[in-house]
């Protein structure tokens, strides 16, 4: 059986939100949840409205805005990446920086309209730190307890879009959905069948674009993104 985040318990008191859920902003980072911001119906609009006044967790206090999925509720492949980063904080919508646009030549490469794909991602803030103020701001990874926090607007996502296949880009991705034991280097390119948010769901892990970006063999990083790519588009059939 797959591991799956733990939740550590806190003695104190904690205030809750209509629901009965843990308050978002509640004197312990053991309460931090999206939870009450989700909305119950509605559709993608209706999560996408709701997310911009997301505070379930401290992200939001530097970040510009929410960052949330795009694409159509139609589609067929999700594909599910770490977090926003500079240039998708800023702009306000997903995959939009250089790894985006890595990410748009792979699909179509391996054969996957990229304006059939949903897009987004497991944390919807941008984290990030800088040495100095004005200094160009840095990624910083979400941590496990962050990225559980957010888990609510993804589950909500995967509930209105109900994709065919789920396409996991990197090792947040892949913790958030799976959970913390995931090892991108040991899945990637192949086909998983697991249960995320009480639904069946088929996965093809792979590395994050922005990986590839960084690897010192840039070509052959991104023909292996590629090749993970083809057999997403091959399960999809």
């Amino acid at each position: 059986m797959r591991a799956q985040p733990q939740t550590t318990r806190t003695r104190h008191r904690i205030r809750t939100a209509p629901g009965g859920y843990p308050h978002p902003m509640a004197g312990t980072e053991d309460a931090y949840t999206a939870e009450p911001f989700v909305p119950r119906r509605g559709g993608l609009p209706a999560l996408r409205e709701a997310a911009a006044d997301c505070r379930g967790c401290p992200l939001h206090r530097a970040a510009t805005q929410t960052v949330f999925g795009a694409g159509k509720a139609s589609a067929r492949v999700m594909l599910v990446g770490e977090q926003p980063g500079d240039q998708e904080d800023r702009q306000g919508k997903p995959f939009v920086g250089p790894a985006g646009k890595l990410l748009d030549r792979a699909l179509t490469d391996a054969g996957i309209d990229p304006a059939d794909a949903y897009v987004t991602n497991a944390v919807k803030h941008f984290k990030f730190t800088r040495a100095e103020p004005r200094k160009r701001r840095i990624h910083k990874a979400p941590t496990l307890r962050e990225t559980t926090a957010c888990g609510p607007w993804l589950a909500a996502e995967l509930d209105r879009v109900a994709p065919e296949l789920i396409v996991v880009l990197g090792a947040t991705a892949g913790k958030a959905l799976l959970g913390s034991s995931f090892r991108v280097t040991q899945v990637r390119g192949t086909v998983l069948e697991e249960e995320i948010h009480g639904r069946p769901e088929r996965l093809v892990p792979t590395v994050h674009p922005s990986a590839v970006l960084r690897a010192d063999d840039r070509e052959g990083a991104y023909r292996g993104l590629v090749s993970d790519l083809e057999i997403a588009a091959r399960a999809l059939g």
